[in-house]
């Protein structure tokens, strides 16, 4: 093997253990639970109306964040599918 190929594999090597790292040594399962996540339980459907309290912190409690993360994303697939949107050479488009 030559030594740019040796190089490559090492770089391959060491790129890939420090992307997997962070999943070894991160604990999963035991998130950390603070007062908001007790009081949201407790009072999210007297605040609410709502029966399901994910539904309730998705939609009213974090509403305009959601409609922020539904815009980026509708963006994210409009300036996609322009991208890859090409005309063929010899058809003409009329655009009214």
């Amino acid at each position: 093997m030559s030594t740019k190929g040796m190089l490559t594999a090492a770089i391959i090597i060491i790129l890939t253990a420090s992307l997997l790292f962070p999943a070894t040594v991160m604990s999963f399962g035991s998130p950390a639970h603070d007062e908001m996540d007790n009081y949201m339980i407790d009072n999210g459907q007297e605040l609410s109306a709502a029966n399901n309290i994910v539904t309730a912190v998705v939609f009213d409690f974090r509403g305009f964040d959601t409609l922020g993360e539904a815009t980026v994303l509708f963006t994210a697939v409009l300036g996609v599918t322009l991208m890859f949107r090409r005309m063929k050479e010899d058809e003409e488009y009329e655009y009214e």
